[in-house]
């Protein structure tokens, strides 16, 4: 792991204050009922205040926690983007980086595998609304900034060199294949396993 990691590690080790903790429990039980309502209405039938008034939130103080619905859904996104970093760097600095971010993608994997259901309805509310679809790709762009960075450390060149592309191009691609298998295990329901088909897509280039 290299010195910028260990520190970023060291700092996000700090325990958070109780306000942080507070708020994360508050969007925490915000997005179990959302989620659940979404299951059970769809997304764009749930209103931003039937979730306040499960939640015993006004309409107001819901929207302080989430700028929008679509932020509900895609809130936890932003944190899975950092578990991904954080993955990678973690990987053996003589691993080739195609081999460090399939690894990486393990902790999506891991944790589809350990409640697939919740995983096959979140991810199919995903593809199948229109707005989330958009956001959704919005997000990918922002995990890609960040894995760009470690892959480029273990290119042994700058991220911030436009006329070497090759970073930004196999992170791009990493997440493609990412994308594609998470699309094929909704359409099959879940019957192969996310991994699976995770593996054979970043195998195809990899030949």
């Amino acid at each position: 792991m290299s010195e910028t990691s260990r520190t970023a590690a060291q700092s996000a080790g700090k325990p958070p204050g109780l306000r942080e903790r507070m708020r994360a429990t508050v969007r925490a039980e915000v997005v179990e009922v959302a989620h659940r309502l979404f299951t059970e209405q769809g997304f764009d039938r749930t209103t931003v205040d039937q979730i306040a008034a499960e939640v015993g939130l006004s309409r107001a103080s819901l929207f302080r926690y989430f700028g929008t619905k679509e932020d509900i859904v895609l809130g936890r996104l932003e944190e899975s983007g950092r578990q991904i970093a954080e993955a990678l760097a973690a990987r053996p600095d003589d691993e080739q980086p195609w081999e460090a971010l399939r690894r990486a993608f393990d902790v999506l994997t891991r944790m589809n595998e350990a409640a697939p259901e919740q995983a096959l309805s979140y991810l199919r509310m995903l593809q199948e609304t229109p707005s989330l679809r958009a956001r959704h790709y919005e997000k990918q762009l922002s995990w890609q900034e960040l894995l760009v960075p470690e892959v480029a450390r273990r290119l042994g060149v700058s991220p911030d060199r436009p006329e070497d592309p090759r970073a930004s191009a196999l992170a791009a691609a990493a997440l493609a294949c990412l994308d594609v298998a998470a699309k094929g295990w909704v359409a099959c329901d879940g019957t192969v396993a996310l991994a699976v088909l995770l593996d054979r897509a970043m195998g195809a280039l990899a030949k």
